[in-house]
C-alpha cells in the first residue's frame, strides 16, 4: 500500500496542473476552489497505463451528503477523525473522467462566511476516500492558513508533520531527475481576485489584472516541494477612499 500511495504521489506531482482560484466579496465572504487537471500526454510519458481503458465518471457531491451516506462507517472513526470529516462538511467535489474527450480532472471548492474557517482543501479527496473505503485517515503534511482582515490578505503554508514533509521532499529530489528527461506539466497556479485594487504584493512575479483587482502568480509543483514558503503571499489593498 505504501509503495502504490507513493506511485500515485509521483503521477499527481508530474502530470498535473493546479489551480487555486479565491474571490474575496466585500464583506469578507467569497469562495475558494483547487482545480486539478490532469494532463494525458504527460502521464502517457511517464508509463501510465492507456487513458481509453478508463471508465466514464462524472459525479458531484457536498461532503455533508457523504457523511450521511456513508454513516454507517462513519460512526466506526474515532471522535477526532469524525471532527475532520465535519471540518470539510461544506465542500463540494467534482470528479470527472471522460475517456472519450480525454479529460480528467476534480474540482474541490468551498464557500465561505470567512476565510480564516476554510479547512485544508487539498486533503477533502483523500478524506472522501477514506469515509468511503472505510480507511484510516492518511493527512497531509502540510496546511495552508488565509487571512483577511478587510485590507491584508495573507496565504501562509504550515508544515504540520515534519517528518512526513521530509519524506515527501526526498521522494520528489529523488524522482526530479528521472523525469526531467520529459516533457511534462506540473504548473501550480494561484488566481486571487479581490473587492478592490491591489496596493502591494510581496512576491514580485505576480501579474496583476488590468483594473488591478485580482492576480496570477504561478510555480512548478516540484519546486513548491522543495520550498514551499515560496507561495507564501501578502497582499494589500487600496483604501476604500483610493477606488
Amino acid at each position: 500500500m505504501k509503495k502504490l500511495q507513493a506511485f500515485i504521489f509521483i503521477i499527481l506531482l508530474t502530470s498535473c496542473q493546479v489551480t487555486e482560484t479565491i474571490n474575496i466579496n466585500p464583506d469578507g465572504s467569497g469562495n475558494i476552489e483547487v482545480y486539478n487537471l490532469q494532463d494525458e500526454n504527460s502521464m502517457v510519458q511517464i508509463g501510465r497505463r492507456n487513458f481509453s481503458a478508463e471508465r466514464f465518471v462524472d459525479t458531484t457531491f457536498v461532503f455533508r451528503d457523504y457523511i450521511k451516506k456513508y454513516q454507517e462507517t462513519f460512526v466506526k472513526f474515532l471522535k477526532v477523525d469524525q471532527a475532520i470529516f465535519q471540518e470539510h462538511a461544506n465542500v463540494k467535489m467534482q470528479i470527472k473522467v471522460d475517456p472519450i474527450q480525454v479529460e480528467h480532472f476534480n474540482i474541490v471548492s468551498s464557500d465561505f462566511k470567512k476565510i480564516e474557517e476554510v479547512p485544508n482543501l487539498y486533503e477533502s479527496l483523500r478524506l472522501a476516500n477514506s469515509l468511503k473505503e472505510n480507511f484510516p485517515i492518511a493527512r497531509r503534511a502540510y496546511k495552508i492558513n488565509y487571512r483577511f482582515d478587510g485590507t491584508t490578505f495573507q496565504r501562509k503554508v504550515v508544515i504540520v508533520d515534519q517528518e512526513k514533509f521530509e519524506e515527501d521532499k526526498k521522494m520528489v529530489d529523488q524522482r526530479k531527475k528521472w523525469y526531467a528527461k520529459y516533457k511534462v506539466i506540473q504548473s501550480y497556479t494561484l488566481h486571487y481576485i479581490f473587492p478592490r485594487k491591489i496596493k502591494s504584493v510581496s512576491n514580485e512575479k505576480a501579474i496583476l489584472s488590468e483594473d488591478k483587482k485580482s492576480l496570477t502568480l504561478e510555480f512548478q509543483i516540484s519546486d513548491c516541494y522543495q520550498n514551499f514558503e515560496s507561495t507564501d503571499l501578502e497582499v494589500v489593498l487600496e483604501q476604500k477612499d483610493f477606488q
